[in-house]
């Protein structure tokens, strides 16, 4: 298995049903998340998000191999449609347990 990283960004309403989403995922060992900031990118802010300069998000990790990362991003469009959650599949170049 040559390991990539699947980085999802989303929306704090959407964190609770895709961490559901990812405990389905029978190959998938374990993932993280994050709160996170965003600043720029899709959509309009509020204004709460305008004066604070940036907007809540969550963020997964996902270690997995390129299909996989591929077959879950699929199926992501099925189960979150418009919900704009952004991916990102890199490779990593070494992981491991110290």
């Amino acid at each position: 298995m040559s390991p990539n990283l699947l980085i999802l960004v989303a929306a704090p309403s959407l964190e609770e049903p895709l961490v559901d989403w990812l405990l389905e995922q029978e190959e998938l060992p374990t993932f993280t998340s994050i709160p996170i900031s965003g600043h720029g990118g899709a959509g309009p802010l509020s204004v709460a998000e305008q004066v604070a300069g940036r907007r809540r998000q969550v963020m997964f990790h996902v270690l997995v191999d390129a299909a996989s990362a591929r077959a879950l991003t699929e199926d992501l469009r099925v189960r979150f449609p418009g919900s704009g959650i952004r991916y990102w599949i890199t490779p990593v170049l070494g992981e491991g347990v110290i």
